[in-house]
C-alpha cells in the first residue's frame, strides 16, 4: 500500500473501513491475519483524522489572511456584460453580428446554437466609473458602486461548463460530476469550527422576486461527498423552525434529552471501537451539535436585538425572513459567532428571456444587502479577516437570445469569461483584475479558471490546495481537482 507523502494531508479510510466491517467476524487463520494487517494500516492513517469539531493536524499550512468566508453565490449566471465588464465599443457594435472569428469553435448551448445570427447587445442600463480606481459598475447596482473601493473585481473568470447543473456543481465542488465534497465541507474538514455551538458550514437559500424562479438547487451542492457526513452544510430555513426536527418532542425535557444522548453516545462509541466505521463518530457529533443548536440557533435567528440602523443599512427587505437581505444579515451574525464558511445561494439570474424586465429586479434583490454586508463587516472590524465572494457559475452572452431589442429577448449562458468580485480577507481593495476582448466574449489577459479561484480561497485561509486531499477510490481527491490550479497572487494584498 502506497504511503501518503509527508506533505499530503488526507485520510485513506473509505475502502479500509468497509473491509474492516466485513471481516469483523473473522475468528482465526488467514482471515484474522488479514484483519490484523488492515487494523495496523488503519491505525496509521487514522492519525490524520481530525478530532470532532477540530481541524486536521498540520492545518493551516501557513499563516492565514482570512478566518472565515461568506460566499454570496448568484445562481443562474449574472450578466457580466450589463453589470461589470463595460466596453465602449459595444455602443457602436450594437445590432451587428458577432464575428465568427470571435465565437470560434467553442460550444454553444442548445438554446442558441441553431440561431442564424448573433446580434450584439450593448449594456442596457449603462454604468459609470466608480471609486478612486475608476472601475466600471453598471447602474443597476448603485449600492455596489458605492463600495467600489472595498472590492476586487475579477473579469477574467472562466469555466468549461455551459449548463447550470454541471457548472454550479463544478464551481462548488471542483468537479462537474456529482458525489464530490463541497467547498464548505472541505473547510469544515480541514479547519474545523471556531464555535462548538454552531456547525462550521451553514447555508441559506433565497430566490429573486421576478418571474424567473431560477434553476433548482440540490443539497449535494453543500454536501460532504466522500468526507465524513458531519462536515456537510447545515441549511437554515426561514420561519419559526429554521432547522427541522431540532426541537425536543412534546413531553421531552432538555435534561432527559441530555441523559438519552449520553447513553446513546456510549453505545455508539462502543460500536465505533468495534466496527471502525467513521460515520458512527460523525453520528455522535451530529447528535451533540443538534443538542447545542437547540439554544444557539434561536438566538442567531432572533434579530429583534438589532437596532433600526441595521435594517436601514440592509434595506427594508431584511425584515422578511428568507429574503436575500435577511440572509445577508444572518450571515453577518453567523460570522460574529465564528461560523467558518457561510454560503448564501440566490436563485433567479437565468435571464434567457425578458432581460430588460428581469435583470433590474434581480439586481434590486441583492444590491443593497451585498454592499451593506461589506460596510457592516468594516464597521465591526471584521472585514480584514472575513473573505466575501460575490458571483455565479458563469456569465451571459454579448449576443441576443431572440430578436434584437425585443422585450422578450435575453442572453444565453457564457462560460468563456465572466465576473466575480471579492472583498476583505486578504484581497486587494479597489482593484480590477483580468481583461476580456472588445466583445467581452473571450479573455485576453490574466485568465482565472474556477479551479484557480478555489485555490486562492484556500490559500487565503492558510491552505496549500496541492497538499490538501482525501483518499477515495484510489485517488487523492482535491477541491481543485486533478488538473493544474494556480493561486491568483495578483489579487492578494
Amino acid at each position: 500500500m502506497r504511503r501518503s507523502l509527508p506533505n499530503e494531508i488526507g485520510l485513506q479510510q473509505s475502502q479500509l473501513t468497509t473491509r474492516r466491517s466485513l471481516l469483523g467476524g473473522s475468528a482465526a487463520g488467514i482471515g484474522a491475519l488479514a484483519l490484523g494487517q488492515l487494523l495496523a494500516n488503519e491505525t496509521r492513517v487514522d492519525a490524520a483524522r481530525p478530532e470532532l469539531g477540530q481541524g486536521l493536524p498540520g492545518l493551516p499550512h501557513f499563516a492565514a489572511k482570512a478566518k472565515r468566508v461568506i460566499y454570496l453565490f448568484q445562481s443562474g449566471g449574472p450578466s457580466h456584460i450589463d453589470l461589470f465588464d463595460h466596453k465602449e465599443s459595444l455602443d457602436q457594435l450594437h445590432g451587428t453580428d458577432l464575428p465568427d472569428s470571435v465565437r470560434g469553435t467553442q460550444r454553444l448551448t442548445g438554446m442558441t446554437s441553431r440561431q442564424t445570427s448573433f446580434p450584439v447587445v450593448k449594456p442596457l442600463w449603462g454604468g459609470k466609473p466608480c471609486g478612486a480606481h475608476g472601475t466600471w459598475i453598471g447602474n443597476t447596482l448603485p449600492y455596489t458602486q458605492s463600495i467600489a473601493d472595498e472590492i476586487t473585481i475579477v473579469r477574467s473568470m472562466w469555466t468549461e461548463a455551459i449548463n447550470h447543473d454541471p457548472a454550479v456543481t463544478y464551481i462548488n465542488t471542483g468537479s462537474q460530476q456529482m458525489g464530490h465534497a463541497s467547498m464548505g465541507a472541505w473547510l469544515s474538514y480541514g479547519l474545523g469550527s471556531e464555535n462548538e455551538d454552531f456547525p462550521a458550514y451553514m447555508v441559506l437559500l433565497s430566490q429573486g422576486t421576478g418571474k424567473n424562479p431560477g434553476q433548482p438547487l440540490f443539497s449535494r451542492l453543500w454536501g460532504s461527498g466522500y468526507l465524513p457526513s458531519s462536515h456537510q452544510g447545515v441549511m437554515l430555513r426561514p420561519g419559526a423552525n429554521p432547522v427541522l426536527y431540532l426541537q425536543n418532542p412534546a413531553g421531552v425535557s432538555r435534561d432527559s434529552r441530555r441523559t438519552l444522548l449520553d447513553t446513546l453516545g456510549q453505545l455508539n462509541q462502543m460500536h465505533a471501537a468495534d466496527a471502525g466505521d467513521p460515520e458512527t463518530l460523525a453520528r455522535i457529533e451530529a447528535y451533540e451539535m443538534a443538542f447545542r443548536m437547540q439554544t444557539s440557533v434561536p438566538d442567531l435567528t432572533d434579530v429583534s436585538d438589532e437596532p433600526e440602523s441595521t435594517f436601514a443599512l440592509y434595506g427594508e427587505d431584511s425584515r422578511r425572513p428568507g429574503s436575500f437581505a435577511a440572509n445577508c444579515l444572518l450571515a453577518r451574525r453567523m460570522a460574529e459567532r465564528g461560523v467558518r464558511f457561510i454560503q448564501l445561494f440566490h436563485r433567479g439570474w437565468d435571464q434567457h428571456v425578458s432581460l430588460k424586465n428581469q435583470l433590474p429586479r434581480q439586481c434590486k434583490d441583492v444590491d443593497q444587502a451585498s454592499a451593506a454586508l461589506i460596510q457592516d463587516l468594516r464597521r465591526l472590524g471584521m472585514l480584514d479577516d472575513t473573505l466575501v465572494i460575490w458571483g455565479g457559475e458563469f456569465g451571459r452572452t454579448v449576443y441576443s437570445q431572440g430578436a434584437l431589442d425585443s422585450p422578450t429577448s435575453g442572453r444565453d449562458h457564457h462560460g468563456r469569461c465572466f465576473t466575480t468580485w471579492l472583498a476583505g480577507g486578504g484581497v486587494k481593495a479597489g482593484f480590477d483584475y483580468g481583461t476580456t476582448d472588445e466583445f467581452a466574449y473571450n479573455i485576453v489577459e490574466n485568465p482565472v479558471h474556477i479551479r484557480d479561484l478555489n485555490a486562492t480561497i484556500l490559500h487565503l485561509l492558510g491552505i496549500d490546495h496541492s497538499r490538501f486531499s482525501f483518499k477515495f477510490r484510489g485517488l487523492s481527491q482535491r477541491l481543485t481537482g486533478v488538473e493544474e490550479a494556480h493561486v491568483v497572487d495578483g489579487i492578494i494584498s
